[in-house]
């Protein structure tokens, strides 16, 4: 090898070697990732999703994906006519809608994922929240103002079994979920919020880590009066925090909430618009959203 190209390999050894320390301490450890926003949009960011959960997958960690699809929920809710309405946060589902909801998540966003992680080997594998009871839910009625709403066909999660995705990650599968559930007495099907979901399955798994893509840096210190994203902060802090925080982000930080709360070391919320976030976030110490840890690991982000 030349002098030349042995100074242009060099960095690339660098960064391996800086990556090390996480490879080492994530190793067979299960990672629970939310996929959403603009990441399930852009091809860009869908391919770079794609590429670094199988890099995770290669790299020892055992990734799982839970995903909704709510720009492709609406497009073709639109194109039926139906319209979409959102209360606290969560989608209001009709029994029309819910129809719609199952055909988009299991059979157009679930497959385009499946099908760009398998262009890296037979490696994941599609399931909804209905296969073999992985989510069982009841009717979330949720509470607006002291008022108890109706939202239709809205899943609260009462039980999960992960013996399926158990099976999958030892046999060296990616599994793909659509946050799909069926009711214990299997007369119904609800649409579960797929953050609520990510951090129910990760709880479930024990997961060492649960990451939740979405279209900001993290969870802003002061918005709109200020950009400046909290990097880290305890359940506890995060607890007095939720009153506060705008709809769209409360599911996001209660799921984190719930999963760190439930066992998980860490919840972290990262921008999916950012090209390999996630390897980002795993493999070195800048930190690019927010991170949630237990209350005794408070302090500075490491």
């Amino acid at each position: 090898m030349s002098t030349a190209r042995r100074h242009t390999a060099l960095p690339k050894a660098e960064i391996l070697i800086e990556a090390l320390p996480w490879l080492t301490r994530h190793n067979g450890k299960i990672v629970v990732i939310k996929f959403g926003g603009n990441a399930m949009i852009d091809e860009d960011l869908k391919a770079a999703f794609a590429q670094d959960v199988v890099f995770l997958r290669q790299a020892g960690l055992k990734p799982v994906v839970v995903h909704g699809g709510g720009p492709q929920i609406n497009a073709q809710l639109d194109k039926q006519g139906l319209v979409s309405e959102f209360k606290a946060g969560l989608r209001v589902t009709t029994p029309e809608a819910m129809d719609v909801v199952r055909m988009v998540l299991a059979g157009q966003v679930q497959r385009e994922l499946v099908g760009l992680l398998n262009q890296h080997g037979p490696l994941a594998v599609g399931m909804t929240g209905e296969d073999a009871h992985t989510i069982t839910a009841t009717k979330h009625s949720p509470e607006i103002e002291g008022e108890i709403v109706d939202i239709g066909r809205v899943g609260e999660i009462t039980a999960i079994d992960t013996g399926a995705i158990e099976a999958l990650l030892a046999d060296g599968r990616i599994p793909v979920i659509s946050s799909i559930a069926r009711s214990a007495d299997d007369h119904h099907v609800y649409n579960v919020n797929a953050d609520t979901a990510a951090a129910a399955l990760a709880a479930a798994l024990g997961a060492e880590t649960l990451m939740v893509l979405t279209d900001v840096e993290g969870l802003y210190a002061d918005w709109p009066s200020s950009d400046e994203v909290i990097s880290r902060l305890t359940v506890s802090e995060l607890e007095k925090l939720l009153p506060e925080l705008s709809s769209g982000m409360v599911p996001k930080m209660e799921g984190c909430l719930h999963a760190v709360r439930g066992g998980v070391g860490t919840a972290r919320v990262i921008d999916g618009r950012v090209q390999h976030s996630i390897l980002l976030e795993i493999f070195t110490d800048e930190g690019i959203g927010t991170m949630v840890v237990p209350d005794a690991q408070g302090g500075a982000r490491t």
